[in-house]
């Protein structure tokens, strides 16, 4: 254990969020997503399993310490319900909630259909599962810059 980091960030975890570099993307998954095998296609081909998290301890843990990129909007993406694009499902504003406080402002939320958010993730430098039980609880964040005096950018 570490002072001042959430316990969820275990040290592979912490390995993978620090060797990512701007403009990479990360996929934060429900327990539902083909995790492993997505992984496996993945830059790193890294797969973390953070068993007995849900999606918004998950996200609360990673966003305390990686930043989101500021030079794209958006810099989060939700997967889409499929056959309604607009839906934004209750697990998805709770993590709609958890980026805009670690953001410290709103930050929009774009969202992907589907099967185009499977070939996305594949393009990912890794994926992180949960084990959320509510259905399409999937992200990806883009990874932003820390600027020399400490600040996200």
């Amino acid at each position: 254990m570490l002072k001042s980091l959430d316990p969820l960030l275990t040290a592979d975890l912490l390995y993978v969020l620090r060797a990512m570099g701007h403009g990479d993307d990360l996929v934060l998954a429900d327990g539902n997503f083909p995790s492993a095998s997505v992984a496996a296609r993945t830059v790193s081909g890294t797969h973390i399993h953070l068993a007995g998290a849900d999606i918004v301890q998950a996200a609360q843990a990673i966003l305390s310490v990686y930043p989101l990129d500021t030079f794209v909007e958006p810099a989060a993406h939700r997967m889409q319900v499929v056959g309604e694009p607009d839906t934004i499902p209750p697990v998805q504003q709770d993590v709609q909630r958890v980026v805009d406080a670690a953001e410290g402002r709103s930050r929009a939320m774009g969202s992907i259909e589907r099967m185009a958010f499977y070939e996305h993730a594949k393009r990912a430098y890794a994926v992180v599962s949960t084990t959320e039980r509510r259905g399409y609880g999937c992200f990806i964040f883009k990874k932003g810059i820390i600027l020399p005096d400490g600040s996200a950018a």
